[in-house]
């Protein structure tokens, strides 16, 4: 695991990663952007339509402070549906770098297959912690039980997101792993934790999408060579 992250982190001086961690975060950033825009036309309407002169402003403010909000609350979320996008990529470089042998067999699923990766994995995250949130409620009183709870269930997703990135290219199926290509359930929470807890980290979780799909491409490999 440290070897990984440290190859991970190492990675991040290829030009070719350099070029996908900008397309990462400009992505994500623009999602984020269009999301505050379409908040303030939407609140500038409703504001119209109940006939308040002075909206605008409001509506400007409103925005802001929902995108900001979305922002901290969905980044997680949203950060993982980018990273599928480029995922491919971003395997691929780790792979020509450290694994040329299995770059050469790998199939690439594509930007569409991407897509639809990153919405199932966005609807999973969304959907747990919806569901999570009668637990969240109940161990507020508890102090730390919130976040323990929340980095639990999020490291279990991301830990499965991680390594279906990276079977993907080399199976047919990857909802359906043998067990050469599926990590240790252990391995693969720890993955999913490191990642979850660098998404929570304020300009670090622009760099955890890239780091954790490397972590993830040699950790894959590394249990197949195994």
């Amino acid at each position: 695991m440290i070897e990984a992250f440290i190859r991970a982190l190492a990675q991040l001086t290829d030009r070719k990663t350099l070029v996908i961690l900008l397309k990462v975060v400009l992505l994500t950033v623009l999602l984020f952007a269009l999301f505050g825009i379409m908040a303030y036309f939407g609140l500038h309407w409703l504001f119209a339509w109940l006939g308040w002169a002075e909206g605008g402003f409001a509506a400007a403010a409103a925005a802001a402070i929902i995108a900001i909000l979305t922002g901290v609350l969905l980044f997680r979320i949203v950060a993982i549906f980018v990273l599928n996008i480029f995922s491919d990529d971003i395997v691929d470089a780790v792979e020509r770098r450290y694994y040329p042998e299995r770059a050469e067999r790998a199939k690439p699923p594509g930007y569409a297959t991407g897509i639809r990766m990153g919405l199932a994995s966005a609807g999973r995250a969304l959907g747990y912690n919806i569901l999570a949130i009668p637990l969240y409620v109940l161990l507020l009183v508890t102090g730390v039980g919130v976040p323990i709870a929340f980095f639990t269930i999020n490291a279990i997703l991301l830990g499965r997101d991680l390594q279906d990135m990276v079977a993907a290219r080399h199976v047919e199926d990857y909802r359906n792993l043998s067990a050469e290509w599926s990590l240790p359930k252990l391995q693969r929470f720890i993955l999913g934790l490191i990642a979850a807890l660098l998404l929570a980290v304020p300009f670090v979780n622009f760099l955890a999408p890239v780091l954790a799909a490397a972590m993830a491409s040699h950790l894959v490999h590394g249990k197949k060579k195994e």
